[in-house]
Protein backbone atom coordinates (compact mmCIF):
# COMPACT_ATOMS: atom_id res chain seq x y z
CA UNK A 1 0.00 0.00 0.00
CA UNK A 2 1.48 3.11 -1.06
CA UNK A 3 1.86 5.96 1.23
CA UNK A 4 -0.03 9.13 1.67
CA UNK A 5 1.24 12.24 1.51
CA UNK A 6 1.44 14.20 4.86
CA UNK A 7 -1.19 16.65 5.93
CA UNK A 8 1.66 18.93 6.86
CA UNK A 9 3.31 18.87 3.41
CA UNK A 10 -0.19 20.10 1.81
CA UNK A 11 1.08 23.24 1.46
CA UNK A 12 4.19 22.81 -0.66
CA UNK A 13 2.22 20.64 -2.39
CA UNK A 14 0.26 23.44 -3.52
CA UNK A 15 3.34 25.36 -4.28
CA UNK A 16 5.29 22.07 -5.99
CA UNK A 17 1.71 22.14 -8.36
CA UNK A 18 1.59 25.86 -9.43
CA UNK A 19 5.65 25.25 -10.11
CA UNK A 20 4.95 21.90 -12.28
CA UNK A 21 1.90 23.70 -13.89
CA UNK A 22 4.14 26.39 -14.80
CA UNK A 23 6.94 24.59 -15.84
CA UNK A 24 4.83 21.93 -18.35
CA UNK A 25 3.37 24.97 -20.18
CA UNK A 26 6.92 26.63 -20.78
CA UNK A 27 8.50 23.30 -22.03
CA UNK A 28 5.54 22.32 -24.32
CA UNK A 29 5.57 26.02 -25.59
CA UNK A 30 9.12 25.05 -26.39
CA UNK A 31 8.54 21.56 -27.45
CA UNK A 32 6.34 22.68 -29.79
CA UNK A 33 8.38 25.82 -31.38
CA UNK A 34 11.20 22.89 -31.50
CA UNK A 35 9.21 20.39 -33.48
CA UNK A 36 8.61 23.60 -35.93
CA UNK A 37 12.43 24.71 -35.66
CA UNK A 38 13.19 21.23 -36.70
CA UNK A 39 11.21 20.37 -39.53
CA UNK A 40 12.11 23.98 -40.89
CA UNK A 41 16.29 22.54 -40.94
CA UNK A 42 15.40 19.33 -41.60
CA UNK A 43 13.21 19.01 -44.22
CA UNK A 44 13.74 19.74 -47.75
CA UNK A 45 13.22 23.23 -47.01
CA UNK A 46 16.65 23.62 -44.93
CA UNK A 47 16.02 27.23 -42.98
CA UNK A 48 17.03 28.71 -39.75
CA UNK A 49 15.54 32.05 -38.44
CA UNK A 50 17.42 34.49 -37.68
CA UNK A 51 16.94 38.19 -35.81
CA UNK A 52 18.89 40.67 -37.31
CA UNK A 53 22.19 40.52 -39.65
CA UNK A 54 22.19 41.15 -43.19
CA UNK A 55 18.60 39.64 -43.87
CA UNK A 56 16.47 41.99 -41.54
CA UNK A 57 14.93 41.86 -38.47
CA UNK A 58 13.41 38.51 -38.92
CA UNK A 59 14.62 35.89 -41.50
CA UNK A 60 14.87 32.64 -42.84
CA UNK A 61 18.65 31.58 -43.84
CA UNK A 62 19.19 28.72 -45.67
CA UNK A 63 21.56 25.85 -44.52
CA UNK A 64 23.93 24.48 -46.67
CA UNK A 65 23.70 20.32 -46.75
CA UNK A 66 26.59 18.35 -47.56
CA UNK A 67 25.95 15.99 -51.04
CA UNK A 68 26.11 12.85 -48.83
CA UNK A 69 22.90 13.65 -46.79
CA UNK A 70 20.04 11.31 -46.77
CA UNK A 71 16.86 11.91 -45.54
CA UNK A 72 16.81 8.74 -43.70
CA UNK A 73 20.64 9.56 -42.46
CA UNK A 74 19.09 11.02 -39.11
CA UNK A 75 17.43 8.17 -37.83
CA UNK A 76 19.71 5.03 -38.69
CA UNK A 77 22.89 4.80 -36.22
CA UNK A 78 26.14 5.51 -37.41
CA UNK A 79 25.42 6.78 -41.22
CA UNK A 80 24.83 10.21 -40.07
CA UNK A 81 27.62 11.94 -42.08
CA UNK A 82 25.58 14.84 -42.71
CA UNK A 83 26.95 17.74 -42.62
CA UNK A 84 24.57 21.29 -42.40
CA UNK A 85 26.41 24.77 -42.43
CA UNK A 86 23.99 28.15 -41.72
CA UNK A 87 25.09 30.74 -43.22
CA UNK A 88 23.18 33.19 -41.70
CA UNK A 89 24.08 35.92 -39.47
CA UNK A 90 22.76 38.03 -36.56
CA UNK A 91 20.94 36.15 -33.83
CA UNK A 92 20.31 32.56 -34.63
CA UNK A 93 16.54 31.90 -32.76
CA UNK A 94 16.44 28.43 -34.26
CA UNK A 95 19.50 27.60 -32.11
CA UNK A 96 18.17 29.71 -29.27
CA UNK A 97 14.94 27.48 -29.18
CA UNK A 98 16.96 24.10 -28.95
CA UNK A 99 19.24 25.55 -26.24
CA UNK A 100 16.32 27.25 -24.13
CA UNK A 101 14.41 24.34 -24.15
CA UNK A 102 17.20 21.95 -22.98
CA UNK A 103 18.11 23.81 -20.29
CA UNK A 104 14.27 24.48 -19.28
CA UNK A 105 13.46 20.84 -19.25
CA UNK A 106 16.02 20.47 -16.52
CA UNK A 107 13.96 22.63 -14.68
CA UNK A 108 10.87 20.55 -15.92
CA UNK A 109 12.38 17.57 -14.80
CA UNK A 110 12.86 19.26 -11.22
CA UNK A 111 9.05 20.21 -10.94
CA UNK A 112 8.39 17.04 -12.09
CA UNK A 113 10.25 15.39 -9.09
CA UNK A 114 9.17 17.59 -6.64
CA UNK A 115 5.59 17.01 -7.19
CA UNK A 116 6.17 13.40 -7.47
CA UNK A 117 8.40 12.98 -4.44
CA UNK A 118 5.75 14.90 -2.30
CA UNK A 119 2.77 13.05 -3.51
CA UNK A 120 4.77 9.99 -2.98
CA UNK A 121 3.63 8.50 -5.92
CA UNK A 122 5.38 5.25 -7.47
CA UNK A 123 8.50 5.76 -9.74
CA UNK A 124 6.52 5.40 -12.74
CA UNK A 125 4.59 8.14 -12.66
CA UNK A 126 7.57 10.12 -12.15
CA UNK A 127 9.03 8.80 -15.82
CA UNK A 128 5.39 9.93 -17.35
CA UNK A 129 5.95 13.26 -16.33
CA UNK A 130 9.31 13.46 -17.64
CA UNK A 131 7.66 12.23 -20.58
CA UNK A 132 5.96 15.12 -20.91
CA UNK A 133 8.98 17.36 -21.64
CA UNK A 134 10.05 14.74 -24.55
CA UNK A 135 6.65 13.97 -26.20
CA UNK A 136 5.08 16.89 -28.18
CA UNK A 137 1.56 18.15 -26.59
CA UNK A 138 1.62 15.54 -23.56
CA UNK A 139 3.12 18.31 -21.30
CA UNK A 140 -0.36 20.21 -21.89
CA UNK A 141 -2.10 16.78 -21.34
CA UNK A 142 -0.08 15.95 -18.02
CA UNK A 143 -0.64 18.71 -16.89
CA UNK A 144 -4.45 18.73 -16.81
CA UNK A 145 -4.14 15.51 -15.51
CA UNK A 146 -2.11 15.89 -12.67
CA UNK A 147 -3.29 19.41 -11.46
CA UNK A 148 -7.14 18.15 -11.42
CA UNK A 149 -6.06 15.11 -9.95
CA UNK A 150 -3.64 16.70 -7.25
CA UNK A 151 -6.30 18.99 -6.46
CA UNK A 152 -9.28 16.53 -5.67
CA UNK A 153 -7.03 13.94 -3.48
CA UNK A 154 -6.03 17.33 -1.49
CA UNK A 155 -9.77 18.24 -0.87
CA UNK A 156 -10.64 14.65 -0.71
CA UNK A 157 -8.07 14.51 2.16
CA UNK A 158 -8.70 18.06 4.00
CA UNK A 159 -12.48 17.24 4.53
CA UNK A 160 -12.09 13.75 5.22
CA UNK A 161 -9.70 15.51 7.76
CA UNK A 162 -11.95 18.18 8.89
CA UNK A 163 -15.09 15.14 9.19
CA UNK A 164 -12.93 12.89 11.52
CA UNK A 165 -11.93 15.91 13.47
CA UNK A 166 -15.43 17.25 14.00
CA UNK A 167 -16.47 13.62 14.88
CA UNK A 168 -13.27 13.72 17.26
CA UNK A 169 -14.30 16.74 19.18
CA UNK A 170 -18.50 15.66 19.21
CA UNK A 171 -17.97 12.28 20.73
CA UNK A 172 -15.56 14.40 23.16
CA UNK A 173 -17.87 16.57 24.35
CA UNK A 174 -20.54 13.83 24.55
CA UNK A 175 -19.17 12.11 27.21
CA UNK A 176 -20.14 13.84 30.35
CA UNK A 177 -17.51 14.47 32.58
CA UNK A 178 -18.95 12.69 35.71
CA UNK A 179 -18.85 9.75 34.30
CA UNK A 180 -14.99 9.77 34.15
CA UNK A 181 -14.34 9.00 37.61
Amino acid sequence: MPRAPKLASFPAIRGALKFYEICSVITGVGLLLLVAEMILKYTPLHLELFIGGSGGALWFAPVIVGADCQWWSLFAPMTNTCEMTSVGDGFNVSLFILVAHGWFYVVYLFSCFRIWSLMRWPFPRFLLLALGGVIPLLSFFMEARVAREVRTYLAEREGAELHSGAEHSTLTHAIPTENLR
